[in-house]
């Protein structure tokens, strides 16, 4: 696993070195729930970083190149599921693409593809507070600084709009490649230490009807990508035990 890991930031510096200043270089990470798209953002993201402070005499962690900007905020709110035709079903399958905001997700996209000049405000994108289950609208900024950034989300390459359209204005898109058996562990474990979950049993229902229900549409509906990286658990990649 770090073999792609280090091609990836590689390959992504070289990108953003070609890159005019008035672009950024957006990536999009996909795959199923458990495939560790999350944990390959950010650490992909954090190596950039690294590599521009290391580049860059002077630049602090203060002033990163690269952000890494998790799909969760674009979650509908527990009032907004609310308001759906079948709020029961909603609210069980939360985390299916028609609980997700995916028109505000690509509104974003647009304004980050728009060129960066002396003009360019700071954005500002939704995250998702765990401890209430819900968005926080405005909690993540992106100052015009930041020349890379790195989505990450279940259906950012799902083919079926608007998710087919913000994937066109990416400049990469890469899918994580992992085998279900090993999903459902990691989502497993994931969902009992989160407390989503009251125990394994529990864990396990959840992510039979829910998660990878999901992930099979994911599989079946995925568009072209860049990139598919092979996600399993050997002893450098364990997504669900890393901070």
């Amino acid at each position: 696993m770090e073999q792609q890991v280090d091609r990836l930031v590689k390959k992504t510096w070289e990108k953003y070195k070609e890159n005019p200043p008035s672009k950024r270089l957006l990536i999009a990470v996909s795959g199923i729930p458990g495939s560790g798209k999350t944990t390959l953002a950010a650490i992909v993201s954090n190596r950039l970083n690294a590599l521009h402070a290391q580049q860059s005499p002077g630049t602090s962690n203060s002033n990163p190149l690269s952000a890494f900007l998790p799909m969760d905020g674009y979650h509908l709110s527990r009032r907004q599921l609310d308001a759906l035709p079948d709020p029961v079903s909603a609210h069980a399958r939360r985390g299916a693409e028609y609980t997700f905001d995916g028109d505000s997700f690509l509104k974003l996209v647009k304004k980050l593809r728009e060129p960066v000049c002396p003009e360019t405000q700071t954005l500002f994108a939704p995250s998702f507070d765990h401890s209430i289950k819900d968005p926080v609208a405005d909690d993540i900024a992106i100052a015009p600084s930041i020349r890379i950034i790195i989505f990450e989300g279940n259906y950012l390459s799902l083919d079926k709009p608007p998710w087919n359209d913000a994937a066109a204005l990416m400049d990469e898109l890469w899918f994580m490649d992992v085998d279900f058996d090993v999903a459902r562990k990691r989502l497993i474990y994931r969902h009992v230490k989160a407390g989503i979950a009251k125990d394994e049993e529990d864990a396990a229902k959840r992510a039979d009807e829910n998660d990878l229900v999901n992930g099979q549409e994911i599989m079946n509906k995925r568009l072209e990508v860049h990139e598919i990286v092979t996600s399993k658990d050997d002893e450098d990649w364990r997504p669900e035990h890393q901070s």
